[in-house]
């Protein structure tokens, strides 16, 4: 498909409806949206393949859903500082930061860099950037040493006094991906719930109860990679 025929695709789904649904059922507040639901989107994302050119005039073109094609089309290895920076500047809701985090910058080669760099950013879809990365590449990265994953512990226990909804839903997730990779993370992720639910702030309370909560549960799925790399 030709970039006309794509913007063609995504207006022809044009709803005017699932806009405001997904604002009131969601938070999914997205200017320039034409209504089109994220599994729409996968199937023609699909359908198209990736195409780094495709998808960044997709990202350029302003619509939403044209962004969030870019975030599923762009090829993961070819992301650059420069482009990471350009697109988190623009996230303006939960779905469109995640789609970025989650599809392209976890499984990029500056992962680690961002993520240490967009939590101590003040703006909060760029905090939750990081998180939401963080929280991913947790599960991307299947060697790395249980050392690189206990480094981002300060780096939870620093933001969970933010009470922005989702920034400390994405300091949360991370805190509960890290303990879910093995049983010694599961173990220390516990503790370090443990000393968060000592703060004083709701966030961190809410944060910590939630990650105590899944983490101590029994049957909890833990993903099993090597404890050392390999």
């Amino acid at each position: 498909m030709t970039y006309n025929e794509i913007i063609a695709c995504l207006h022809d789904l044009k709803d005017a409806e699932k806009v405001i649904f997904k604002e009131k059922k969601f938070g999914i507040i997205s200017n320039n949206s034409l209504g089109i639901y994220h599994k729409e989107l996968k199937m023609i994302a699909k359908e198209i393949g990736q195409d780094n050119e495709l998808a960044l005039q997709l990202f350029d073109s302003g619509i939403y859903e044209g962004r969030l094609l870019c975030s599923k089309m762009f090829k993961p290895k070819d992301v650059t500082e420069q482009l990471m920076e350009k697109w988190v500047k623009t996230f303006e809701n939960w779905e469109i930061c995640d789609s970025f985090s989650m599809g392209l910058f976890s499984k990029s080669k500056f992962a680690r860099t961002k993520i240490v760099e967009w939590t101590e950013r003040e703006p909060e879809f760029e905090k939750r950037a990081g998180f939401a990365t963080l929280a991913s590449y947790c599960m991307a990265d299947k060697k790395s040493e249980n050392e690189l994953f206990e480094q981002f512990f300060p780096i939870i226990k620093r933001e969970a006094n933010d009470e922005r909804l989702y920034v400390k839903k994405a300091v949360n997730w991370a805190l509960r991906n890290i303990g879910k990779r093995n049983i010694d993370l599961n173990e220390k992720a516990i503790d370090v719930a443990n000393e968060i639910l000592k703060f004083e702030r709701k966030s961190a309370k809410w944060i910590a109860k939630n990650a105590l909560k899944e983490l101590q549960k029994d049957g909890v799925r833990l993903s099993n990679y090597p404890i050392c790399a390999e």
